[in-house]
């Protein structure tokens, strides 16, 4: 077979786990397809395909050999390849051995640095058939498998027990063994709708066999398709729309080969209960998309999926109305338990939860929480009391029986709860903004208090771990503090509030240490290294400068607004937004430059850098004084209102006098008055572009 050929590979199973199904499926074709690569064998197409039975892959025109190719190895240097009398030495013997040949046969390598024994040969590329299988073993073996269970008698592992493995090459069966299985042509369709055995001709015809004759639907996306458009279809009979979100999509893809809509209902009277409880309740418990009105409020209707087409879908759907039931039923009782007692009532029972064995118990967090909402608020000039009090109750739902059931609604029942207890709504919706962003690309908090209890929440979680030295290393973040560290920036950027992330820090960190202070030496900053606060501060940043490069500010820019340490992130962005700007304007590459100069001289000076500027004598350093007393006096008002744009465009127009000064003049002249005076003029000049940023770290 020397043409370029299909590949398919396809291994049958018991039911996959749902949730792993699509990682597990990307991660055969990413191991193969690099396997592949590696083994330089060339495709034109690759695709995964996975249902709850398979796990397959198919390659696109793969070559049937490895490309020849001619291999050079290089033995020792010329001058250890000889003994003193001549005759070649046991490393060029040895040398030669190696390579199957004779000394006689060896070649001579020639470089730059030297000369040395080679040999070189033609390798003959290995048939794609051969190379295969183990491809495909290793690339089993790869997967990224939590636990792997044995079946019958054998020591093979996998996820679930596997019984058949196809493996074709054009019309060509590649005869090994995967898994234990002799693999073949033949594979399996539908469980219950075509159990008979379907022989594949070719590979091509993969997807279109397991369709018409095996009533599977291999392609995971051609699932989530038909699910999406059926849903809404079956919502859409019941005056609804169809709730979908993608990882609920994924999953009933995953549960289903042949997805068939099935539409239930259950009592209005579970309506009184608060949507997100009857969405997650049918979501997470029972894998049904729940339908909502026009307006958004929910319907007493969901649909589900079915792996069969029944000849009794009413059957079906009576079956799945009896177990929402009770699942909807216990969703209630808890609802009404946890109304029996006010989240305020709740506070003192958060000592019963460790935070962390070395911060205390979440009341103890809490204190501390109130107490930096207190002292954010105060500084933003926010109601100081709604922030305590969001403070107090934020923790609170985590006591109830319904977030003890549905972890995932903590906060969302802390807003029911504190409504229902006739809190404040702005206090209500800070117990649930409290979490936000919850992710990247989320939104941050939208109320003032709920911003306020974000930053606070999250800086005293990201101190703490700090000071007990559970700092992040690698890949590993346990309590998630690098998603906390990019909360709390986009949180102040987002919401334009003026507060230093530095003195958030230290402010934290002195109501923490008391507490932590038994952890141990080492933890701890102390004056022979860097303090928490220092460590804190040094994350933040580098999540900040994750945030702008991200967000397209380039490396330099960032360098240059960091090199004058502003504490606030605001702030920060502000300057970025300003030298981003700044180095678009024709006058920016030559002021740059010309910083960088200036920096040096007075870095090389002996001389102390004056704050009094003497006679000056020429008429270049005469006018660039008058500017640049001129221009000192003028940024005042706008760096008074941070209009850092405005303040670098007024920089630029010193461009012509103080080119014209370094063309000029000489600033270390002989004369120590005169070369006084230059520095302390150079110097008036360095302290007014840093009050922004500094540009000498911009690049041409």
């Amino acid at each position: 077979m020397s043409e370029n050929q299909h590949l398919l590979f396809e291994l049958g199973s018991e039911e996959l786990p749902p949730k792993t199904l699509l990682k597990l499926s990307n991660a055969l074709l990413d191991n193969i397809v690099q396997s592949l690569n590696t083994a330089e064998l060339t495709f034109t197409a690759s695709k995964a395909y996975a249902t709850p039975r398979r796990l397959a892959v198919f390659i696109e025109n793969l070559s049937a050999t490895q490309p020849d190719k001619t291999v050079e190895k290089r033995g020792p240097a010329l001058q250890a390849a000889f003994a003193a009398d001549g005759t070649p030495s046991k490393a060029a013997l040895g040398f030669a051995v190696s390579c199957g040949t004779t000394f006689e046969q060896l070649g001579r390598l020639k470089t730059d640095k030297g000369e040395w024994l080679s040999f070189t040969e033609a390798v003959k590329g290995q048939a794609t058939e051969n190379l295969v299988p183990d491809i495909i073993r290793q690339s089993i073996a790869a997967l990224p498998i939590a636990k792997r269970m044995r079946w019958g008698s054998s020591n093979t592992e996998f996820v679930r027990p596997a019984h058949w493995a196809v493996l074709l090459y054009g019309d060509t069966v590649i005869d090994t063994a995967i898994l234990g299985l002799k693999t073949g042509a033949t594979t399996q369709g539908h469980r219950f709708h075509a159990p008979q055995k379907i022989t594949l001709s070719k590979p091509e015809s993969y997807s279109d066999a397991l369709y018409q004759q095996g009533k599977v639907i291999a392609d995971v996306e051609q699932r989530k398709d038909i699910i999406r458009s059926a849903a809404q279809q079956a919502a859409s009979a019941v005056n609804g729309i169809a709730h979908i979100e993608e990882d609920l999509l994924e999953e009933i893809a995953a549960l289903n080969e042949w997805p068939v809509p099935i539409t239930g209902t259950f009592d209005p009277r579970f309506l009184a209960l608060p949507a997100e409880v009857l969405i997650t309740t049918m979501q997470t418990n029972q894998k049904y998309f729940p339908v909502k009105n026009t307006d958004g409020s929910l319907l007493a209707h969901f649909i589900t999926f079915s792996n069969i087409e029944s000849t009794r879908p009413e059957s079906i759907q009576q079956g799945n109305e009896r177990v929402i039931t009770p699942r909807l039923t216990d969703a209630e009782f808890f609802w009404k338990q946890d109304r029996k007692k006010s989240l305020e009532e709740r506070v003192e029972s958060l000592s019963n939860i460790v935070f962390q064995e070395n911060l205390g118990t979440v009341f103890d967090k809490t204190k501390r929480v109130q107490n930096l909402a207190k002292f954010i608020a105060g500084h933003l000039n926010a109601n100081v009391e709604l922030a305590e009090r969001a403070a107090l109750l934020a923790k609170t739902d985590l006591m109830t029986e319904m977030v003890g059931e549905f972890g995932n609604l903590q906060g969302i029942m802390g807003r029911y709860y504190a409504l229902a207890d006739n809190e404040p709504a702005e206090v209500a919706w800070a117990i649930e903004e409290h979490y936000f962003p919850k992710q990247s690309g989320t939104p941050t908090p939208s109320s003032a208090t709920g911003q306020i209890l974000a930053i606070a929440d999250k800086i005293d979680t990201l101190v703490g771990i700090f000071e007990v030295g559970l700092i992040p290393t690698g890949d590993k973040d346990p309590y998630a503090l690098r998603r906390a560290a990019l909360g709390i920036l986009r949180t102040i950027i987002e919401n334009k509030l003026n507060i230093s992330i530095i003195e958030l820090i230290q402010f934290a960190s002195a109501q923490i240490k008391p507490a932590a202070s038994h952890v141990g030496s080492g933890l701890i900053g102390t004056a022979d290294g860097p303090t928490t606060s220092d460590r804190v501060i040094d994350f933040v940043f580098e999540r900040l400068k994750g945030y702008c490069l991200d967000h397209g500010y380039t490396a330099d820019e960032f360098d240059a607004v960091i090199a004058v340490k502003p504490t606030e992130p605001l702030d920060f962005v502000q300057r970025l937004q300003a030298v981003k700007a700044f180095r678009q304007l024709p006058e920016a590459e030559s002021l740059a430059a010309a910083n960088k100069r200036i920096r040096n001289i007075l870095k090389k000076s002996d001389t102390e850098a004056s704050e009094s500027i003497g006679e000056l004598v020429e008429a270049e350093e005469q006018r660039l004084l008058i500017a640049a007393r001129q221009s000192a006096e003028d940024i005042q008002p706008l760096l008074a209102q941070r209009d850092y744009q405005a303040t670098l465009n007024r920089l630029a127009q010193l461009r012509n006098d103080v080119d014209a000064f370094f063309d000029h003049v000489m600033v270390m002249t002989d004369d120590l008055a005169l070369r006084t005076s230059r520095l302390a003029l150079l110097n008036l000049l360095s302290r007014q572009f840093l009050t922004c940023a500094d540009i000498a770290k911009l690049q041409s």
